[in-house]
């Protein structure tokens, strides 16, 4: 698997959390992409410190400019080699602790499961953030029928092949449920653990800007009702077979 860390100017919090994420992997075969997206501090020599020291699986990709958190975890999806794709918030508020838990989810049912999405239980933010998250997630609900109640939160193992699938836009990242569900994937849901941030601020608010977030919805609002069917396509042989 590959785990996908979108991060700017984390250098404080991606030590302790690149660490846990090694702990709670140990054993499988395993990736860490922190895609540093355009930081000023000190990401890049903390990361070269922790590859060259305990963390040979960990890879750093860099952004020369401020992109985004959409647009850093897609980087990350394209360079990941893993056919699973594990995203995590890189302020260390997701614990790693629940990414086993999540793949086991995933291996249930025959393997068929599309998506794992953690939802966050005793949010640690401001009121302010809380209520404008559960106002949002209660009008993107409405209207997608996505069936989850917290697409904010940033643990989420994808399977890469329908990762790859997904349209792509800023903002993307908020409703993959809902584009994963539009291409006939299968989603299911973790109770997951939200954490103080430990270092630093918050670089991507949940809507970034209130008028772009309600486009967006709409946006996909729209993707979904343009879906008609899912192709199940099968290669024919010379014998018909």
């Amino acid at each position: 698997m590959s785990v996908v860390i979108p991060a700017k100017d984390e250098a404080g919090n991606l030590p302790g959390l690149v660490t846990e994420i090694g702990a709670a992997l140990a054993g499988r075969p395993f990736e860490v992409l922190v895609v540093d997206d355009g930081s000023t501090d000190e990401t890049g020599r903390v990361l070269a410190e922790m590859a060259a020291a305990s963390a040979p699986w960990l890879r750093h990709i860099r952004h020369a400019q401020s992109c985004g958190q959409s647009a850093s975890i897609r980087t990350g999806v394209r360079y990941a080699r893993g056919r699973v794709i594990v995203t995590i918030d890189g302020d260390g508020q997701n614990d790693p602790r629940f990414i086993p838990q999540m793949l086991s989810a995933m291996e249930a049912e025959g393997g068929d499961v599309t998506m794992v999405a953690g939802e966050r239980q005793g949010r640690k933010a401001s009121w302010g953030k809380r209520y404008g998250s559960r106002a949002a997630n209660g009008l993107r609900r409405t209207l997608l029928n996505d069936g989850t109640r917290d697409t904010g939160c940033g643990l989420k193992a994808i399977r890469r092949e329908i990762f790859l699938e997904l349209p792509y836009f800023d903002g993307w990242h908020r409703y993959l449920p809902a584009l994963v569900k539009r291409e006939g994937g299968s989603v299911r849901y973790v109770d997951v653990v939200d954490r103080e941030r430990v270092f630093g601020a918050s670089h991507y608010g949940l809507w970034d800007r209130a008028a772009v977030g309600i486009l967006d919805l709409f946006g996909v609002w729209w993707l979904m009702r343009r879906r008609r069917r899912i192709q199940s396509p099968k290669e024919m042989h010379s014998d018909g077979q």
